[in-house]
């Protein structure tokens, strides 16, 4: 049997472990459970991938993101070690195929999503497989005061039923105590090893701006910084409005938001990755599973979402251990923004008994009866008839989902793209051989920038508002331009799916969770609080503010951060006065001195003095003789 040690020199090139990789290794080959508690970058992959190559049998990896997965896979295949993981994208047969070489074929790693565990299909296959390691990966996912919650996770404990005796290895970069409490709590871990990293960053300056003119800013800060540098907004529209003003000042910048067409999103990243196109101005949606270690600078033109979320967004600068700055602007208008909507949208016990009694009215369902069907239902239509705002809707939602009230099934997440395949004038042809088709055509130019670039998402409740016709009657407009290789046109024509799971009792039934609907409702004011408190905090040490969250309470301060570099100019300041005070007086006694003198004299050191002389010499308090000594004027 290899030894840790062997197998890291073998695949990752490394000499030697960096604590606490060592110790977390070494619990899992014991047994233990354990959470493994370490910083973006921090070489997390390896705590469970040494210990399933020393062992005999296959590691299940549980992980939130396809790409995250893909991202492992291929790096484990490029090191000739066997891994695939389950996506959408695999047909029954696939799976079945899959299974088959993770029993025969020698196979290390398996990576899914918390959903696929879910399917029964799946779980039967997993039982016919040697598993010798569980590993979650992003497991403050699985809490409700994490700043990811997922409520797929919550479902993951199932896996433990199948494999009792195998250990789990839980994975985050980002956890209080409350969340990692949920973490031991909801993955039934038996009595969890805990390693801990400090999110201690020496190299990391985190710096925040009181800022009106942002992008006066952004655009100073890009051109002094060199090399790969990230933007984070918080809309994204505003991605692609930040991407289109720099790029028309000769920065080279690109944007990637969620709602992109899959394709655009990887060319974005593999063009940032690369660094064809250094910067890249982004949503939130950019995000887990970024590996690029050089990032010298994070920049948040708009308030990040939690303190949870800073830490992640801003770690990935300087995963190389070079300088790297995590720069975030604010104003007065931001701060008072950032309360005001997280108190607008939440959803109080009264909102979502509102919601919930609506919902039962909408899809007909009698006091005391159970819908055992699957209730296809658009979020937009819904909150039209009832005129209620989405967001708050949506929230309520999500609260049903998450208590069980309901299963909600968001495939409205899954956007319609357009992009037009041919150029211009073929348009123009086309528009004036088909006039009924003049209005849509013209409205998507007019709404949609970069048509004929790239697939761009499309609302067609929005278009058909404008036109005042009906969704379906859009849909078979764009499906004749697509016929007619006008566009391409992708119909995401899925709407969410609702599922009742407890039988009608309107007040009744919410009254059952009223409690822990305000706790979360809370705790949603205390993040944004604790943030606003970090940023609006410029007397104690960024750094230390940070730690302080995470329970890391003896830390140094980082000398590098806006705080520290402000008291050190302070200081400078006091010290410039006081050998100035010095200077004068010294002159008095003894009328003519040269600088190395009063150095002497007075015990200052010697780049103190001079800058001291040259802004009395400036302000014409003292001049020079032509011995070249100091004197008062």
């Amino acid at each position: 049997m290899s030894s840790p040690l062997e197998i890291l020199k073998k695949y990752w090139r490394f000499d030697n472990f960096k604590h606490p990789q060592e110790e977390i290794i070494s619990s899992v080959l014991k047994g233990a459970d354990t959470i493994a508690l370490l910083p973006t970058g921090g070489g997390k992959s390896i705590c469970f991938q040494i210990p399933t190559l020393i062992k005999d049998g296959v590691c299940i990896v549980i992980s939130p993101l396809i790409a995250l997965m893909n991202d492992q896979v291929k790096n484990l295949q490029d090191k000739n070690i066997k891994a695939v993981a389950l996506t959408s994208k695999l047909s029954e047969g696939e799976i079945v195929n899959v299974f088959d070489n993770l029993q025969f074929g020698n196979y290390k790693f398996l990576y899914l999503s918390p959903e696929k565990l879910q399917s029964e299909f799946i779980q039967t296959k997993l039982k016919q497989i040697n598993v010798q390691l569980i590993a979650v990966d992003e497991a403050h996912c699985i809490s409700e005061w994490g700043h990811d919650f997922r409520p797929s996770y919550l479902n993951i404990n199932i896996i433990r039923d199948f494999y009792p005796e195998i250990p789990v290895i839980a994975l985050t970069a980002s956890a209080t105590e409350k969340v990692l409490d949920d973490i031991i709590k909801n993955l039934n871990l038996k009595i969890p090893k805990i390693v801990k990293k400090s999110f201690y960053r020496a190299n990391l300056a985190y710096q925040i701006f009181d800022v009106e003119d942002k992008f006066y800013k952004v655009e100073k800060i890009l051109t002094k910084i060199k090399g790969s540098k990230m933007i984070y907004t918080n809309t994204r529209s505003k991605t692609i409005e930040v991407s289109q003003q720099l790029n028309s000042l000769g920065i080279k910048i690109n944007f990637y938001h969620g709602g992109m067409h899959h394709d655009d999103k990887i060319k974005a990243y593999e063009g940032w990755l690369s660094e064809k196109v250094p910067i890249i101005v982004a949503t939130n949606a950019f995000g887990m599973g970024i590996d690029k270690s050089n990032v010298r600078a994070v920049i948040h033109l708009n308030l990040p979402q939690s303190i949870e979320n800073y830490m992640q967004e801003a770690g990935r600068g300087g995963r190389d251990d070079k300088k790297a700055f995590s720069v975030v602007f604010k104003n007065k208008s931001d701060i008072y923004t950032a309360k005001t909507t997280v108190e607008k949208n939440l959803a109080s016990v009264e909102i979502v008994k509102k919601i919930y009694f609506k919902l039962n009215q909408f899809f007909q369902i009698s006091y005391g009866e159970l819908s055992l069907k699957k209730h296809e239902f658009n979020i937009g239509e819904f909150c039209k008839i009832y005129q209620l705002p989405i967001l708050t809707t949506y929230n309520a939602l999500k609260i049903l989902d998450r208590e069980s009230i309901l299963l909600l099934d968001e495939n409205f997440n899954r956007k319609s793209t357009v992009k037009f395949i041919t150029n211009n004038q073929d348009v123009f042809d086309y528009c004036d051989k088909n006039p009924s088709k003049n209005k849509l055509i013209k409205l998507i130019l007019r709404t949609y920038g970069g048509v004929f670039e790239s697939s761009k998402i499309i609302n067609k409740n929005h278009l058909s508002n404008i036109l005042g016709c009906s969704t379906s009657a859009i849909k078979e407009e764009l499906a004749i331009l697509h016929k007619d290789k006008i566009i391409n046109f992708y119909n995401a024509n899925r709407n969410t799916q609702i599922q009742f799971l407890v039988p009608r009792e309107d007040d009744r039934t919410i009254n059952i969770i009223a409690k822990n609907i305000k706790q979360r409702n809370q705790l949603k004011i205390e993040k944004i609080d604790n943030l606003i408190s970090f940023l609006e905090n410029d007397r104690v040490c960024r750094s230390k503010q940070l730690l302080s969250y995470f329970n890391e309470i003896k830390t140094p301060e980082c000398g590098i951060c806006d705080v520290c570099i402000s008291k050190k100019n302070d200081n400078i300041k006091i010290d410039i006065k006081e050998a100035s005070t010095k200077i004068i007086n010294l002159l008095k006694e003894h009328k003519e001195l040269s600088s190395k003198e009063i150095v002497s004299k007075l015990k200052i050191p010697e780049a103190s003095v001079l800058f001291s002389l040259q802004i009395l010499l400036e302000k014409n308090i003292l001049s020079v003789t032509s011995q070249n000594k100091y004197k008062i004027n």
